[in-house]
């Protein structure tokens, strides 16, 4: 029965239950239908009557004839005794007041309906429930291995997480196996990863795997507005993993309820300390739990509880990173099963051309390039649809109606030629992928580079020249047509943080290998507020001075590749303007000298404004640099 019905009809009792009552008191005068008083005299003077029944001011009896009636006694008319005494009527007498028990029922019948009507709705807030204070229950979701499976098979791009979930699955089958040599299964397994990697799918693999009841809560459910509820649940929620084992308990954002104890301003809040401290004694009490093991999943191991990550509590700590090249191959063939791929499409290709997605974000990728196949009716999806799809995830969507002045998509042509002639001479950068003036999410232009393989590391030359394509937009506006925009605000604002971070954090300057700075904590762990600058004043200006060092030489280094290759990049400016948009190929033909081959623009907006302001810093239009730029490693 669904909640609005439920309410319908508690409404409706609240209702009718008084007419109930009512009812039940007028029952003993509610007799027959309504008679006058006059015609009653009349009837009885004429002998019809035999026999009566008198109530308070009610008069009940039935006819000779067998009519049954009812009247209402005037109080002036005291003959009526005489009258029916004279005529050898029976009288019977009664009260018409209710029962005792009609009388109490009617009295507590407020109160009752009070009280059931706050038990329903604590019964609905709390989604139900055998008992009406079912604050302290387990919200935990049980998956029985009858239902629905995930497999391993399910799960791709994970392959060492798989191996060292495999270990589990084996104490789930065969304790014993490990028991007889000392071996203990392990009471906890913390994945580790960024957010969409599939740490959830792998807890829910594990289970199907070990064919095991499988409870899945977040860490959230725990927390309560009333204080000690979230203990309760914990209590609760291993009682009920006790009456299923061998079994698995999947928490998912376990730093809701595991963050650091008395950390924060003010104070911790009780209520989730206590709920920690319970889940800290349930993992590893003086009871143990034999068979039930504690998954838990966060992207923010950072934050957690030293005593909840050691040793007896949470025993593994399995890292889920974002998927290589291969893992990304076996992601898409698993979301492309149920798409209608055309002949020309390789998913390697694919897989190599999106470094850094993780499986939500390939997911997300597959499922905008089947919109975009649909959307243009074709009965397969190809590589146009996946090339669409990913710029669409990467750089934003199209806004082909913004009217830009021909002024302003002359300086845009000439930052974003800029920042693509620099990536394409610079030795060691990444390949130039597409280079675009149509405007996209918040940038009027784009230019993006898409590395050949993962990168885990960087060198500082490759660094440093990140900082020069970075310095290649503005110093296009300033060499070739004698003005600055704010349109190469967010590039001095990422050149400025990556040279930072050289100095202070990689080493990489005239400083030597040192690091200046702690290492950032956020303010509602309770530690930034007595930290202080570890080095002096004078360190602090030479970290300032190195600092604009290092972006004045990728300024000077951009300066000179530019001047060396003037007439290649107006070529590339000219034609941006004509097309929009350039691929890394039409790039390295126009440095070259060589002819583009003909074909109209890419996308054809609406006729420029006769004049327009240039756009400021405060419209966060601006044009972007690189989108793959990779920042340094902390």
């Amino acid at each position: 029965m669904s909640s609005n019905r439920k309410i319908i009809l508690l409404l409706v009792a609240v209702v009718l239950a008084p007419v109930l009552v009512f009812q039940i008191m007028r029952g003993s005068i509610s007799q027959g239908p309504e008679m006058h008083f006059t015609r009653f005299m009349q009837e009885v003077e004429q002998g019809q009557v035999r026999e009566v029944t008198i109530a308070d001011s009610y008069v009940t009896g039935r006819l000779v004839n067998g009519e049954r009636f009812r009247t209402y006694i005037p109080m002036a008319y005291p003959e009526l005794m005489t009258t029916l005494r004279r005529q050898n009527v029976v009288v019977r007498g009664e009260s018409g007041r209710p029962s005792a028990w009609v009388t109490a029922l009617v009295g507590m019948l407020p109160f009752l309906l009070i009280i059931g009507v706050w038990i329903y709705f604590m019964r609905q807030m709390q989604g139900g429930g055998s008992r009406a204070m079912s604050f302290g229950k387990s919200r935990a979701r049980l998956l029985m291995p009858t239902q629905k499976k995930v497999m391993f098979k399910d799960a791709a791009g994970v392959e060492e997480a798989k191996e060292e979930l495999k270990e589990i699955i084996e104490f789930l089958r065969e304790p014993q196996k490990f028991q007889k040599l000392g071996g203990k299964i392990p009471k906890g397994v913390l994945l580790v990863g960024p957010p969409g990697t599939g740490k959830t799918l792998l807890a829910r693999a594990v289970a199907g795997e070990a064919n095991v009841p499988f409870f899945s809560i977040s860490g959230s459910d725990f927390v309560e507005m009333f204080v000690g509820v979230g203990a309760s649940r914990v209590r609760d929620l291993f009682e009920q993993a006790k009456k299923n084992r061998p079994c698995i308990v999947f928490m998912d954002e376990i730093d809701a309820v595991g963050r650091h104890r008395g950390a924060g301003l003010g104070g911790g809040h009780d209520e989730r300390e206590q709920t920690l401290n319970q889940l800290l004694v349930e993992m590893d009490g003086f009871e143990g739990h034999d068979g039930v093991i504690l998954m838990a999943a966060t992207n923010r191991p950072d934050v957690l509880d030293p005593a909840l990550l050691r040793p007896g509590r949470f025993d593994r700590r399995v890292v889920v990173p974002r998927p290589d090249v291969r893992g990304r191959e076996d992601i898409l063939a698993i979301h492309v099963q149920k798409v209608p791929l055309a002949e020309d499409l390789d998913i390697g290709i694919v897989a190599r051309g999106t470094p850094g997605f993780s499986g939500a974000d390939l997911a997300n990728l597959v499922n905008e390039a089947a919109l975009n196949a649909a959307r243009l009716n074709q009965k397969a999806v190809g590589k146009d649809d996946f090339d669409a799809a990913r710029d669409k995830v990467l750089m934003g969507a199209e806004r082909k109606s913004m009217i830009i002045s021909e002024d302003q998509k002359r300086v845009t042509a000439y930052h974003e030629a800029g920042h693509a002639l620099v990536a394409a001479v610079l030795p060691g950068a990444d390949p130039l992928h597409k280079v675009t003036i149509i405007p996209r999410g918040l940038a009027l232009g784009v230019t993006q580079q898409m590395p050949m393989d993962d990168r885990h590391t960087y060198a500082r030359v490759y660094l440093e020249g990140q900082l020069a394509i970075l310095m290649g937009g503005r110093l296009a506006e300033e060499l070739f047509l004698d003005t600055m925009t704010s349109g190469a605000g967010n590039d001095i604002e990422q050149a400025t943080e990556l040279a930072r971070r050289m100095v202070c954090k990689l080493g990489m300057s005239r400083l030597g290998p040192l690091t200046f700075g702690s290492q950032e904590e956020l303010i509602f762990l309770g530690r930034e507020i007595s930290q202080h600058r570890d080095y002096s004043e004078a360190t602090a200006q030479a970290i300032d001075q190195e600092v604009q060092r290092l972006v004045g030489q990728g300024y000077e280094r951009a300066k000179q590749m530019l001047t060396d290759h003037r007439p290649a990049l107006v070529r590339i400016a000219d034609a941006l303007l004509k097309l929009e948009t350039l691929d890394g190929a039409d790039i390295k033909r126009l440095i070259e000298g060589q002819p583009l081959e003909a074909r109209r623009p890419r996308s054809a907006g609406p006729p420029p404004a006769p004049s327009a302001a240039p756009q400021s810093a405060d419209n966060v239009v601006v044009p972007a640099a690189p989108l793959h730029e990779k920042p340094a490693p902390a």
